[in-house]
């Protein structure tokens, strides 16, 4: 039987969080302003739904943008990214990123590590590569959503065993539905999720002694 491999992507498996890099591009108040917004929705203190749409309104995102932070995020790639995913597929273990981020920025860190499945909120753009809004049914833009996603993977997959990694409430959310939840803090150590997690690491390299 397979076994499921899930992970957050920003603060995990890069060092960046996508959506203030796209605020970065709009200058330093609006980069402020969804910074904090982020940090509240990550350690629990605001609900996701609140701020998902909010964010990218005050932004607008377009394409050329998009395709930028997905550049940011393979250059700050956490360092045992890629070996670890390898080391997790040749074990027999179907790795899938579960983000709130946005797929399209996603995608090339995924093909950099090897990952086929990406789990994340898809952007909408006109014709010129103007921002026109994002899917806003995807489960990982409210409260509960990662979870929610978790669960249907595990219904396609049957795996005999999941594990999730991530270094978010957000993502300590969907603890109930996996065998074990991996807290990470490289780059962003909450307490919360530092407390509550079954497992916490600083590299994504140790997860391989917990798989």
């Amino acid at each position: 039987m397979p076994k499921l491999a899930c992970f957050d992507c920003d603060s995990t498996l890069s060092a960046i969080e996508g959506i203030d890099e796209l605020a970065r591009a709009r200058g330093p108040e609006v980069y402020a302003q969804v910074e904090a917004m982020t940090r509240g929705a990550m350690d629990g203190r605001t609900p996701m739904e609140s701020v998902f749409a909010r964010r990218l309104e005050i932004i607008r995102p377009g394409r050329a943008e998009a395709q930028a932070v997905g550049r940011r995020y393979v250059e700050a790639v956490e360092p045992t990214a890629k070996a670890t995913v390898a080391a997790l597929v040749a074990r027999g273990w179907t790795v899938v990123i579960v983000s709130a981020g946005f797929r399209q920025a996603i995608q090339p860190l995924a093909a950099h590590l090897g990952i086929a499945r990406v789990e994340a909120v898809d952007l909408v753009f006109g014709p010129d590569g103007a921002y026109r809004g994002f899917d806003a049914a995807f489960p990982a833009t409210r409260t509960g959503g990662k979870a929610e996603v978790v669960r249907r993977l595990k219904a396609e997959f049957s795996p005999e065993r999941t594990i999730l990694v991530g270094d978010g409430v957000s993502d300590l959310e969907a603890k109930g539905e996996v065998d074990l939840f991996v807290g990470f803090g490289r780059y962003a150590a909450r307490d919360r999720v530092r407390r509550e997690a079954g497992a916490f690491v600083t590299s994504l390299d140790q997860v391989l002694l917990l798989a």
